[in-house]
């Protein structure tokens, strides 16, 4: 298939994979917990929207050059989605963690003053998500991972 020719599509697809996968072992580093569950999710570090753009706006540097139209729309395509990853994204996250504790305080009052039933933890609200965007430091650490990337790959194949 033509399309496993495309070697900044592979490689932005092998950065968001890799960016994924090394969550696990950072995160582990920090706190000494294995989370596998990281491998799936969104935020932490490094961003791998970061890793992903980065590494196709690099890959469209070496196949048409820094002047070409092509290299122009992914560089903004690259600002646009790291912009959003640290602002929209990670105030998202952000009003998630207020909602949820408010949550857990609503819920420990009802808990006290109507002496709730105990419940199993699966029949309990799912809280909203809190990891949603990134941290400027783990956008560019993001954003240098894809360009590293995208490197390693153009010099190990020319």
């Amino acid at each position: 298939m033509e399309i496993f020719s495309n070697l900044p599509l592979m490689i932005a697809l092998f950065a968001i994979v890799f960016a994924q996968f090394v969550k696990i072992p950072i995160q582990y580093a920090v706190t000494r917990e294995l989370d596998w569950k990281l491998f799936s999710s969104t935020g932490g570090m490094p961003s791998s929207h970061s890793a992903a753009v980065t590494s196709l706006t690099t890959a469209v540097a070496f196949e048409h050059g820094v002047s070409s139209t092509i290299f122009a729309v992914s560089t903004m395509f690259a600002v646009i989605t790291m912009y959003d990853a640290t602002g929209v994204r990670f105030q998202a996250g952000q009003q998630a963690l207020t909602i949820n504790k408010m949550r857990q305080d609503i819920y420990l009052f009802m808990d006290e003053t109507r002496k709730w039933p105990q419940k199993k933890e699966e029949e309990k609200i799912q809280e909203l998500k809190t990891l949603l965007g990134h941290k400027p430091s783990e956008v560019f650490m993001g954003a240098l991972t894809g360009i590293a990337i995208s490197f390693i790959f153009y010099g190990m194949l020319r």
